[in-house]
């Protein structure tokens, strides 16, 4: 009887941990984001999370954290304060060449003065991707803004990237996901937090 009841209190306890430890994620298909954590000395929430869909395919899933939940993409690229986007692959894809699509996109949904002034950074982004080569699946990789050091790209547990200095980089990029003529209108909506999208 006592050792019926010690396993049925062991299992309670299990269940309690793997429910404590699904309240501080999300789940986004296999990816999983943390719904806080800590940049620049300030704790972030995530704001939204989806997946990047190309044709039927999944590409990878993305995440962005604020320090305040908004849905206004005009508060998003104003804020001043640190900010992330976190990016899960979902398949194995040619560094390189998503170094140069993420180029394509930036510069289509932004002005071309807003375009010129992130073009450094733009080059060092190149560089970063075209370092690493390919990105696999299950590889996860962070592009963080932290105001007075500026950008930092930083793959699975590898060091961070120097970081790219120009403020207007991390604007241009997150138009990116978030500008009129986003990569994925589905997922735009769900990294405003006004859709969630687990698939």
């Amino acid at each position: 009887m006592i050792s019926k009841l010690f396993r049925a209190m062991a299992l309670g306890a299990a269940l309690l941990v793997a429910l404590s430890a699904s309240a501080q994620t999300t789940k986004v298909g296999k990816a999983s984001f943390d719904n806080t954590i800590q940049l620049g000395g300030k704790q972030l929430a995530l704001n939204g999370a989806g997946t990047r869909f190309k044709a039927v395919f999944k590409v990878y899933a993305a995440g962005l954290y604020l320090q305040k939940k908004t849905s206004s993409v005009e508060e998003i690229l104003a804020d001043t304060g640190p900010r992330r986007v976190q990016v899960a692959m979902f398949r194995d894809v040619d560094a390189n060449e998503l170094g140069k699509l993420f180029t394509r996109g930036m510069e289509n949904n932004a002005s071309r003065e807003e375009f010129l002034k992130a073009i450094p950074g733009t080059i060092k982004m190149g560089d970063i991707f075209t370092a690493k080569r390919q990105l696999v699946t299950g590889d996860v990789f962070s592009i963080d803004y932290v105001p007075g050091v500026g950008t930092t790209i930083t793959v699975n547990n590898d060091e961070p990237s120097a970081p790219i200095k120009e403020p207007e980089f991390f604007r241009v990029l997150l138009k990116l996901w978030l500008g009129e003529n986003p990569a994925d209108a589905r997922l735009k909506t769900a990294l405003l937090g006004e859709q969630k999208r687990a698939e």
